[in-house]
């Protein structure tokens, strides 16, 4: 056997061996099945996981941007008219959420953790002084506590006569830092003495600066990694008690910091947020790519707060006393001390068209007020979040308070929140290498085949080389009957070739074949 016949035949061993394995090990997704059981593995809330010690202190930064609408006619909607607002901000803060107390429970398949909140201005993302920028605006106090004692007599002449005496009305001025993070009130003030229990202080984020929402026990994924980050408990329940029925009052989902890994583009993802008292749900929406790093984006759709009308699962929050409002607001009071607070979307963003048209100055859009997470599907971490709500006052005619007697019924904006984080660049650079490396995994049976289909071709031109040359060999070494030449040569003389014979080869017609 020839070298080349050699190295035909085993170039045809080893392609077919490579084909048949890489074929095998695709059909059989063996590497694919390693790499996800490797990533269930290493994806869990565990100490020494992949995962622990970012989740404790995460590292991208975090930020909480505050817009404020300022009512440009108040005098016009105590009128009757509708009220007109500009939006105000952003007033941007920087965001500081470690976790902290985290301790492991039920035979380390559990942790629990507070996460304690501080929030430091940011001057150079933000549009102006908090200190100083004035905002006018539903005085929330005031109607909290007309709404309070509307339904006595007596507390409700002697509220109206306080607000009086001091120049308490519907509407207030403050700075956009005592709005937020608090100011004594004087109608607070004036009640503190017969009701302790009541603050004397008012804020949006009062006592929400360094304080945490509790604590919250978390399954770490290890038992089964679709549970990973999932919220067990928080403030010791497994679900909350406000609202009508068991279904609205479920905790599910995770705290929206983290997901299961090996996400798929049909799952409908759980949220649970204090804030709104309530879980919220999202779905795919497109696919994004951050940083180079490619992902999922998800958005809550309109269902989630639309009214009992389209989405009958909602009616258990329609409280209180069986109260519903429209698509797209939420009202919360019942986890809000009894005030008239209603959460939306940001300009009522995917809400009824009635709320948008009832206060001048609105324009929801998708780009600016929806809410989203980008999420990297081979992980579950976020890339890029972004959680808008809004906070508005219900505001109405309020028996035995003149000042409200001529109001429409209004979801009357307050201010509206954007928390926003994307990955640091040194995570993303980590991202990309692990991506790299699960890729690099998952696709070697198609490295394997590739190599087989490139021996093949190889293969197919030994074989087609070497069919061409022995043709060519053959034809080149055809032979015809010695000459009559050979004769007259032996008897001439000079003819060195005497003492032997002389047989000539001459190439063949080709006639003569």
């Amino acid at each position: 056997m020839t070298r080349r016949s050699c190295a035909v035949y085993a170039t045809g061993i080893v392609c077919a061996h490579l084909l048949i394995v890489g074929i095998a090990l695709i059909v059989a997704q063996v590497f694919q099945t390693l790499i996800h059981n490797r990533l269930k593995k290493e994806i869990t809330l565990t100490e020494g996981s992949r995962v622990f010690e970012t989740w404790k202190n995460p590292p991208p930064p975090v930020y909480m941007q505050y817009f404020f609408f300022n009512v440009t006619n108040p005098k016009v909607f105590l009128a009757g008219g509708r009220a007109s607002v500009t939006q105000m901000g952003p007033y941007t803060y920087r965001e500081y959420r470690p976790r902290e107390n985290v301790t492991f429970v039920d035979n380390g398949t559990k942790v629990s953790a507070y996460t304690p909140k501080s929030f430091v201005f940011e001057p150079e993302m933000s549009v102006g002084d908090p200190e100083v920028d004035l905002v006018t605006t539903v005085n929330i106090p005031a109607l909290a506590v007309m709404n309070k004692v509307k339904g006595s007599f007596f507390m409700g002449t002697m509220v109206s006569m306080w607000m009086n005496s001091i120049g308490v009305g519907v509407f207030m001025t403050r700075p956009v830092h005592e709005l937020l993070w608090g100011f004594k009130d004087p109608l607070l003030t004036r009640i503190h003495p017969m009701k302790p229990e009541i603050e004397e202080y008012f804020g949006l984020m009062y006592k929400k600066n360094g304080t945490s929402d509790g604590e919250f026990v978390f399954h770490t994924g290890e038992q089964n990694y679709m549970d990973y980050g999932k919220i067990h408990t928080w403030r010791g329940e497994s679900q909350t008690q406000y609202w009508a029925t068991n279904l609205t009052n479920m905790i599910n989902g995770t705290d929206g910091s983290v997901f299961h890994p090996l996400l798929s583009k049909e799952e409908q993802l759980y949220v649970f947020s204090p804030d709104l008292c309530r879980s919220i749900y999202m779905k795919f929406v497109k696919d994004v790519e951050i940083k180079g790093i490619p992902a999922y984006r998800f958005a809550p759709p309109r269902s989630v707060l639309a009214s009992r009308e389209e989405n009958p699962a909602n009616a258990g929050f329609c409280l209180p006393g069986d109260q519903c409002l429209g698509t797209g607001v939420l009202r919360v009071s019942v986890c809000r001390k009894g005030a008239p607070v209603v959460v939306s979307f940001p300009h009522f963003y995917q809400g009824d068209e009635k709320y948008i048209k009832g206060v001048a100055g609105l324009s929801p859009n998708q780009e600016d007020h929806e809410t989203f997470l980008d999420i990297n599907p081979t992980t579950g971490v976020p890339i890029r979040a972004s959680k808008r709500a809004q906070i508005n006052i219900l505001v109405n005619r309020i028996s035995g308070f003149p000042q409200t007697k001529s109001i429409n019924e209004t979801v009357f904006p307050i201010v509206f929140v954007n928390e926003t984080v994307v990955i640091d660049d040194a995570s993303a650079a980590k991202m990309r290498t692990l991506l790299l490396m699960v890729m690099l995994v998952s696709n070697l049976p198609l490295l394997i085949v590739g190599m087989g289909v490139i021996l093949l071709i190889v293969l197919i031109v030994l074989i087609y080389k070497s069919r061409q040359k022995k043709t060519t060999a053959k034809e080149d070494t055809a032979y015809t009957q010695v000459s009559d030449k050979a004769e007259e040569l032996a008897d001439d003389p000079s003819n060195q070739y005497k003492n032997g014979s002389y047989i000539v080869m001459t190439p063949v017609e080709g006639g003569k074949c």
